[in-house]
This record gives structure tokens, C-alpha cells and sequence, in this order.
């Protein structure tokens, strides 16, 4: 019964498209990636009624994903606290009511659940990244580096390739480019694809003015998946830089038809 509920969880969770993430050029946590929530057990041996609430919270945490995957809040949130209710120490439960505060924009109260799901599972790589994520993108980032660092230590954890490139994301965010640029060529190994690491490596490469490779890895990332207006910005700037102001404002056109409620420059495209 117990390797039945395991497998719930994770169809749950491996159901949605492995590149659901992909249209975010920063870090949040996404259902629908797979092992980049991991909403996954951390089995304890228990006997008796202590295992059979276990299992039955799996279960609760697995409904509670799917209902998360589908848009039904309401539903995620009161599934995941029944799940509390039979364990207490279900990391898997307080995860999914992380994404739904985040998802309702109680940034706070996601940060507390993503916080305790840390301490009910601390070498757990993807409870450890998606700490790492909500830390870094809410102003803490020297707080959010060891967070990475011990997701990559975790040898279980199937994806280290998205905590390698939110690393790098934020490592340029805290000002140390060159050691960022090798977090997010790391995670490229692993991913030619990932749009947080040619994001990354795009304004890393803007940065110390390698408009050219700026240039390539922008053109990546924008096939890659889709685009966002801070993806959008940057490929206008650089094109300017590369003195292609026609591309420039093809850029800016773009944010402006695609982003409409984002402030997007009128005179020109800002420098950074």
C-alpha cells in the first residue's frame, strides 16, 4: 500500500509537462515540474495507526498537487491541511500550501511553509531549492545560496540542474559573476534548454559587454520558452548596444503587445 501511495504522489506531480517552468526567466516553484517540487515522500518506519495516517497523508498531499495543477486553490489548500492533520511532520503537505499562498500572493505565509518543510525534510534537494527559490526572490539572497548548495548535495535529487542554474541566477544577483557564470553553465551541461540559465548567462554576458554571446544566449532563451518582459528587456538592450535599433524596437514592440500591464519603456530602451 505504501509503494502505492509513492506512486501517486509522483504521477501527481509528473503528470504536467516537464517544461512547465520554463516560461519564468527568475525562480519560483511550479507543479508541474516534476522533481522541482517533488512533492515525494520521506518515508520513517511507523507501525500501526502512525503508518496508516502516513499513507492516507500521501494520498491527501497527492490530491492536493493535482487540485493545485488544475487551478482549484480552494480545494489544494483544504486537501494539504488534512494531510497535516494526519502528520504532522508532511513536508510534502506544507509544500503545496507554499505554492498556493504564492499563487494568492501571500509571499509571507508561503515562506513559513516553505520554511518548515526544510525542517521536516533538510537533505531533500527540491524542498531545499524551492526554499532557496522563494529566499532569493524575495530580497534574502545571501540567505538563499547554502540553500542551493545543499539541494546539490542530496544525490536522490533528479534535477540538480534547476537548483545549479537558480544558483547562478542568484549569485549574479548578489554580485558574483564569475561565479554564477559557473553554476549556469553547469546547469546548462544538464540542460542545454533551461530558461533560468540562458536567462542567466544572457545578462551575465551583457554585463561584462560580450554583446554577442549576450546576443546568442537571448536568442536561446527566447526559443527556449516563453518570453517575459524582463527576457524581452534585455534582448532590447542588447541589440541597441549591438547597434541594431531596428531589432531594439522590434523588442520593445513585443513587450508592449505582449505585456501591456508592465511599465515598458517609451523613449528608448533604459540601460542596466
Amino acid at each position: 500500500m505504501r509503494h502505492l501511495v509513492a506512486g501517486l504522489v509522483l504521477a501527481a506531480l509528473l503528470a504536467g509537462p516537464l517544461a512547465g517552468c520554463s516560461r519564468l526567466t527568475f525562480v519560483k516553484a511550479d507543479p508541474n515540474r516534476g522533481d522541482y517540487i517533488q512533492v515525494a515522500p520521506d518515508y520513517k518506519v511507523r507501525e500501526g495507526k502512525d503508518e496508516q495516517r502516513r499513507t492516507l497523508a500521501l494520498s491527501l498531499a497527492a490530491a492536493a498537487t493535482e487540485a493545485l495543477q488544475a487551478g482549484r486553490l480552494g480545494q489544494a489548500e483544504a486537501e494539504a491541511k488534512k494531510a497535516l492533520d494526519n502528520d504532522r511532520e508532511s513536508s510534502e503537505a506544507h509544500t503545496v500550501l507554499a505554492l498556493v499562498a504564492e499563487r494568492r500572493g501571500d509571499a509571507k505565509a508561503a515562506g513559513k511553509h516553505y520554511e518548515e518543510a526544510v525542517k521536516l525534510a533538510p537533505g531533500r534537494g527540491a524542498t531545499l531549492n524551492n526554499y532557496g527559490a522563494w529566499l532569493c526572490g524575495n530580497g534574502r539572497v545571501a540567505e538563499s545560496l547554502p540553500m542551493f548548495d545543499k539541494a546539490l548535495g542530496d544525490r536522490a535529487y533528479r534535477t540538480p540542474e534547476v537548483a545549479l542554474a537558480n544558483a547562478g541566477r542568484c549569485r549574479l544577483m548578489a554580485g558574483e559573476g564569475k561565479l554564477a557564470e559557473r553554476y549556469l553553465r553547469l546547469a546548462l551541461k544538464l540542460d542545454k534548454d533551461n530558461p533560468v540559465a540562458l536567462a542567466g548567462m544572457a545578462r551575465y554576458s551583457y554585463d561584462i559587454g560580450d554583446y554577442m554571446q549576450a546576443r546568442a544566449f537571448s536568442e536561446r532563451r527566447l526559443a527556449a520558452a516563453a518570453a517575459t518582459p524582463e527576457v524581452l528587456l534585455l534582448a532590447s538592450q542588447i541589440e541597441q548596444k549591438l547597434g541594431d535599433m531596428a531589432a531594439s524596437a522590434h523588442y520593445v514592440q513585443r513587450m508592449r503587445n505582449e505585456f501591456p500591464q508592465s511599465q515598458t519603456p517609451r523613449g528608448g530602451v533604459g540601460q542596466q
